[in-house]
């Protein structure tokens, strides 16, 4: 497939927001029964939250250049009995509303005003916020891995990528937050950084060994309806380009791919990691801050693999070109 770099935009985007959101969150909780030190910065939760919201924003905005009509995008959520992309359309303004609450209400001092039995407001908000979080990583995940034709996005492991890669790099800049105005968290988030990376990269290995396994599961016979043993395609059927053959494939050779492979094999994993360490363990925060930018860029290059990857059963038809 044809990687469309605002859907890319999209998918990173939103993943480092509802990451970073769950990091928040997790350290509220673990702070309300006394695991975590409170973070002393005043205004933490709600600068923070005002980050995530931002990527959450851009993201949105960044979608709208997919789209051949973007004055008709609300029509997007009128099939969501059956569409998966109508779904995300409905959920992820939901999750930002929440992360707006979260953050005005730590703004406002909700969390000094407890509601019922000692839980204050931000916390069922965050609590909602992190249901409709998970929920939207389904979403996003289910819109690719319920293509039944395009088998090496057809599988679980699609799911659990999109959220594993969310939440390490959601953590990860949470951990260079933290590592600026709370020092205190910065281990402790870069430790679960550390972590969902490092799952992260069992999962995506497997995922390419998978897919690196596939067989092609039409051929030239059914790709045509014709069942003669011996076909040889000439021609596409007509002399230029064609809608079929710019977006169903990305046109790129296999040796670009295979760089673009061990490229963000590199930047997402190893070389944040190391960052990460040095800048945590020598208090340097401007480390920890490059390890999220080199993540970041790894998963652009992650994620335009990950597209070009899948290979329409359409490509067989017009080889001649793509």
């Amino acid at each position: 497939m044809r990687p469309a770099f605002s859907v890319i935009l999209l998918t990173t985007l939103i993943g480092v927001g509802q990451g970073l959101f769950l990091a928040l969150f997790s350290v509220q909780g673990l702070t309300r029964i006394g695991m975590l030190e409170a973070p002393a910065a005043p205004g933490f939760y709600p600068v923070a939250s005002a980050i995530a919201l931002a990527f959450l924003g851009v993201g949105l905005i960044a979608s709208f250049f997919h789209l051949g009509r973007p004055e008709r995008a609300w029509r997007a959520a009128a099939m969501w009995r059956t569409s998966w992309l109508s779904r995300e359309v409905i959920v992820l303004p939901a999750f930002m509303g929440c992360v707006f609450l979260y953050g005005l209400g730590h703004h406002l001092g909700w969390p000094s005003q407890p509601l019922f039995a000692g839980i204050d407001a931000t916390l069922a908000i965050g609590a909602f916020g992190t249901a409709l979080c998970l929920l939207l990583f389904l979403c996003t995940g289910m819109i690719y891995a319920c293509l039944e034709f395009l088998r090496e996005w057809h599988t679980p492991l699609t799911v659990i990528n999109y959220l594993l890669f969310g939440c390490a790099s959601g953590l990860m800049l949470a951990a260079a937050y933290a590592a600026i105005v709370a020092p205190s968290l910065a281990r402790f988030l870069g430790a679960w950084a550390v972590g969902f990376t490092a799952v992260a990269l069992v999962t995506r290995v497997a995922s390419l060994i998978r897919n690196g396994r596939l067989k092609p599961g039409s051929t030239l016979q059914t790709a045509i309806g014709v069942k003669h043993p011996r076909i040889v395609q000439s021609s596409q059927g007509f002399m230029g380009g064609s809608f079929n053959t710019r977006e169903f494939f990305h046109g790129r050779p296999e040796a670009f791919l295979r760089s673009v492979k061990w490229l963000f094999l590199v930047a997402v994993f190893p070389a944040p990691l190391a960052l990460l360490g040095a800048g945590t363990l020598g208090a340097w925060p401007a480390l920890v801050a490059l390890a999220f930018v080199v993540q970041y860029a790894g998963l652009l290059a992650e994620r335009w693999f990950f597209f070009a990857q899948a290979n329409h059963p359409q490509n067989l038809y017009y080889q001649r070109v793509s």
